[in-house]
């Protein structure tokens, strides 16, 4: 009975650790500032009419020594459309990525556009910034 008891518990305690989920492949630190660099990253619209659509394009280089591919560029809302390239980038290449603003709704506003590079750890962020005032009625 002893036995039994006690075979239960280093039960108890070794199958756990067999449990454990394998450990993920260590993450590489890239930055996606060591793939592109934007010319700038942040704009300022100043003031917008309400129901005026802006746009503006960021220009980037591939500062690496081979293709760059841009998975995604996603917005923090709705209200925000970025457009990115959807081929892979030359070595030394120039592109952009052009963000569009609807100006639906007067007031300040501050929107960011998360840049994933292929082979970066984490999205780059890139903002736009102004203020929709309502139209001259």
């Amino acid at each position: 009975m002893k036995r039994i008891l006690l075979t239960f518990i280093v039960a108890l305690f070794v199958v756990p650790v067999f449990a454990q989920a394998p450990a993920t492949p260590a993450a590489s630190g890239k930055k996606a500032e060591e793939f592109i660099k934007f010319k700038e990253t942040k704009y300022n619209f100043g003031k917008i009419p309400q129901g005026t659509p802006v746009t503006h394009d960021f220009a980037f280089t591939n500062i690496t020594g081979s293709n760059v591919i841009i998975e995604t560029a996603t917005a923090s809302c709705g209200c925000t459309t970025p457009k990115w390239p959807q081929a892979p980038i030359a070595k030394g290449a120039t592109d952009k990525i052009t963000a569009g603003f609807n100006a639906a709704n007067a007031g300040p506003f501050s929107k960011e556009i998360y840049v994933r590079v292929k082979g970066a750890d984490a999205p780059f962020a890139i903002t736009i910034t102004g203020e929709v005032v309502p139209k001259a009625q």
